[in-house]
């Protein structure tokens, strides 16, 4: 069986050189008897390097770490079309621990005979949640009751009760994964959902019982409006002054998914000018978010291994994020040096034509 070599960027390890992300499935690679495990070592923090955490969100895979990769599993680091510099001769596949790909260049990996598949199921639930508790917190003005009572301020209590959900608009712009997982978990607090999502299916949004509408519809008639779609070139900054405009002076922002999906100067001139209520930010433009932001001013802001495991098998995977690569002879001749790993396949035989 020839040996595949996976390895998994430096930002899963902690100071130690121990695994800090949980269970990234290392039990179960070891036991196929054919991958060999290893970290991108200098991609880890060290003890006593106080700017790792800055520097973070601008690691990159380079060629030297391309050059001695079967596999390659990234959480954080980008991938340009740099890391290619000499070749992919190795390489078969970059998996991405997540939904989002736009850190990686699939050109350059499709040019390079590199297939790439992301896991779009792996945090939906968790990233509506967060979705979810943000805009309850909204609505309940968390932020600002926590505010009364470290400051003893209960005389101004009454002007913090929130809102109640019921008959409330919630707008999610992208009703895929997560917006679609958002829509159930909202299911309970019966709230009219509006989504504007140019490729969904109609028929399923009416089943989850979403309506859906335009853009400019959606941002005038929701009381909540939480972002859901992919970063690419059409959504990039796709909510800017004009469309900020358009919120409810009551309205709330939420936004768990990508930070270049609103004009951040646009947004902090509405949120200090008040267009609208206030916002509730996981995600900004610049990651992590520089003490000197703006927005730190406001009072109104608050199942990869298995694919692996195909590839390493010369199979290929589920996802694929750049299927052209597929039509390519280069990419299959390298894909089938891992062929030989695939186990028989038990076949059960009816009892009495043994």
């Amino acid at each position: 069986m020839p040996p595949f070599k996976l390895f998994f960027t430096g930002d899963y390890l902690d100071e130690r050189g121990g695994v800090r992300s949980g269970d990234i499935g290392l039990d179960i690679l070891a036991q196929s008897g054919y991958v060999q495990v290893g970290f991108f070592e200098d991609q880890r923090p060290q003890a006593g390097d106080s700017t790792y955490w800055r520097r973070l969100y601008s690691l990159e895979v380079t060629a030297e770490h391309v050059a001695g990769a079967n596999g390659i599993v990234i959480f954080r680091p980008w991938v340009k079309a740099s890391a290619f510099a000499h070749g992919a001769e190795e390489l078969v596949v970059l998996a991405r621990a997540g939904a989002g790909y736009d850190k990686i260049d699939t050109e350059a990996c499709t040019a390079n005979h590199v297939v790439v598949f992301n896991a779009p199921d792996t945090l939906t639930h968790s990233t509506a949640s967060a979705a979810l508790t943000l805009l309850l917190a909204l609505a309940k003005k968390l932020p600002q009751q926590q505010e009364l009572v470290r400051t003893g301020r209960w005389d101004r209590q009454s002007y913090y009760f929130g809102d109640d959900l019921p008959g409330k608009t919630l707008g999610i712009i992208g009703l895929g994964r997560t917006g679609s997982e958002l829509a159930r978990l909202a299911a309970p607090f019966h709230m009219q959902v509006l989504a504007y999502s140019p490729s969904a299916d109609p028929l399923q949004a009416g089943l989850l019982g979403v309506k859906l509408v335009e853009l400019e519809e959606l941002l005038r008639a929701s009381d909540f409006v939480s972002l859901h779609c992919r970063l690419e070139k059409r959504t990039r900054r796709m909510l800017g002054a004009e469309q900020l405009r358009l919120l409810k002076r009551t309205a709330y922002l939420i936004n768990v998914a990508r930070g270049e999906l609103i004009d951040e100067s646009a947004l902090v001139r509405a949120l200090g000018e008040r267009w609208f209520a206030g916002a509730a930010l996981d995600v900004f433009e610049e990651e992590p978010l520089p003490l000197t932001n703006p927005l730190l001013q406001l009072d109104n802001v608050i199942l990869i291994v298995r694919n692996v495991l195909e590839v390493a098998q010369g199979r290929l995977p589920e996802n694929v994020v750049n299927p052209e690569v597929l039509g390519h002879p280069q990419f299959h001749a390298k894909l089938a040096r891992f062929a030989s790993n695939q186990r028989p396949t038990s076949v059960a035989v009816p009892r009495g034509q043994e």
